[in-house]
């Protein structure tokens, strides 16, 4: 596997297993790593906002390769910012289930682990608000956001080492565009893999979503630019693999295949 390790000595397993958030599924408070099984391997993902596309997007690869996932017996946490409520419509869109999925309204494990806050520039006048939202239009330009336009461009352009997204039969909808199918891409590109434009239209759809349910997905909009992070553990609690975001749509060290890093080993 290609690991990446640590960028300080910070015990990340200690920290996470003396985590409690409330939980998605019933709105309890609980332990985040409750029910985690000792012989497999956990993959822990700390999310960003839940109406950050980088969110969705990775919700939609872990749906793709559920099967494979499960052949492997990786146990999956993930942890986002928002409440109760941004966390039920994340699921029910996204179909991350509710039982794996916990909330931190004010972004206390993030801060905890170190994970990149974003682009964090002050202006007097602005509210904090006002401010996150300033910052986060900054880094969708790609200051502070390294790789970000780069990535954009990529879901426009195609990407030839990534796979087909959307089947030939499949059709997209709930978009401001006509429902296109599946077969559409294949006479833009041909097929087998990322076709031009069939990553971006996944992403409209996603903006789509998440515009169009704003104040549910992002109840707080202070921690609009704060990054994620990604941990795989073994089943003794050694630290094996970690991503650390530094911008958006940096959500993985291979945007072409996020999973890779599970999949491949």
């Amino acid at each position: 596997m290609n690991t990446q390790t640590p960028s300080n000595s910070l015990d990340v397993y200690s920290v996470l297993s003396q985590t409690q958030r409330l939980r998605v599924s019933d709105g309890k408070i609980k332990p985040v790593l409750d029910g985690c099984l000792n012989n497999s391997q956990l993959l822990v993902l700390i999310w960003s906002q839940l109406g950050d596309f980088d969110n969705l997007e990775y919700a939609w690869w872990l749906q793709k390769e559920q099967v494979k996932l499960e052949a492997k017996g990786i146990t999956v946490r993930a942890i986002g910012i928002g409440d109760r409520n941004s966390g039920i419509k994340f699921c029910e869109y996204t179909g991350f289930p509710q039982e794996c999925l916990f909330v931190d309204a004010q972004a206390q494990i993030h801060q905890k682990l170190g994970l990149y806050q974003g682009l964090n520039i002050n202006f007097p006048l602005l509210s904090t608000s006002q401010n996150a939202w300033l910052n986060l239009m900054l880094m969708c330009a790609g200051i502070g956001s390294p790789g970000t336009l780069k990535e954009v461009f990529r879901g426009y352009k195609g990407d030839k080492k990534a796979p087909q997204l959307i089947g030939n039969e499949e059709v997209v909808r709930d978009t401001p565009l006509p429902a296109i199918k599946g077969s559409f891409f294949q006479l833009a590109g041909g097929k087998g893999f990322q076709r031009p434009f069939e990553l971006a239209t996944l992403r409209l759809r996603n903006m789509t979503e998440v515009l169009s349910n704003w104040n549910t997905y992002v109840p707080n909009s202070a921690y609009l630019t704060q990054r994620g992070g990604t941990f795989l553990f073994d089943s003794q609690g050694k630290l094996v693999y970690e991503h650390r975001d530094r911008g958006i749509l940096g959500f993985a060290k291979n945007m072409s295949n996020p999973l890779s890093f599970l999949l491949n080993s």
